[in-house]
C-alpha cells in the first residue's frame, strides 16, 4: 500500500487508484482527460490542511478540479470564481440537493467559493461536478474568444 503522506516516494495515477479502491475516481480522471485533452498532476502539498499527495488537473494554465484521494472515495475541488458564479447560479436549480448544499454552505472570500466534493458513485453529483468543471473551463476560453 501506498503511504499518499510519503513525499519521497510520488505515486502513480494507478497506485492512487489502488489507495482509493473505488473505480469512480479511475472514470473521472479518464472523463477529465478524455474531454478537455489535458493530464494529470500529482503533486505533494505540504499545507496542513490536506498533507500528502494529490492529483491535479489544469488545461491552458487554468485549474479544472483537485483530486483528493480518500479509501473508498474522493473529495474533489472545485473553485467557482466571479468569472463562473453567475453560470453556477444558473444552473444550481437543475443540480442534485447536495451539491446545492455545498454551494451555499461555502463560505465565499476574495469572489471565489472553494467547493469540496466528495465523490463516491457515478451519480447525480459526479454529473454536477462534471458540469462546473465545464463551466470553469469554458470561462477561461472566454478572453480566447473575444
Amino acid at each position: 500500500m501506498i503511504d499518499l503522506q510519503d513525499k519521497n516516494n510520488c505515486p502513480t495515477l494507478e497506485e492512487i487508484g489502488e489507495y482509493v479502491r473505488n473505480p469512480v475516481f479511475i472514470q473521472f480522471c479518464s472523463e477529465i482527460m478524455d474531454t478537455y485533452k489535458c493530464h494529470e498532476t500529482i503533486e505533494y502539498s505540504s499545507c496542513s490542511w490536506e498533507k500528502g499527495f494529490h492529483v491535479k488537473f489544469k488545461k491552458a494554465g487554468k485549474s479544472l478540479c483537485t483530486i483528493y484521494p480518500r479509501e473508498g472515495y474522493v473529495t474533489v475541488l472545485v473553485v467557482v470564481g466571479n468569472k463562473e458564479k453567475s453560470l453556477v447560479e444558473e444552473i444550481l436549480p437543475d443540480c442534485t440537493v447536495e451539491l446545492q448544499s455545498i454551494y451555499h454552505e461555502t463560505r465565499e472570500g476574495n469572489g471565489q467559493r472553494w467547493l469540496m466534493i466528495d465523490l463516491e458513485d457515478k451519480d447525480g453529483l459526479y454529473n454536477d461536478l462534471m458540469r462546473l468543471i465545464q463551466i470553469r473551463r469554458n470561462s477561461s476560453l472566454e478572453g480566447w474568444l473575444s
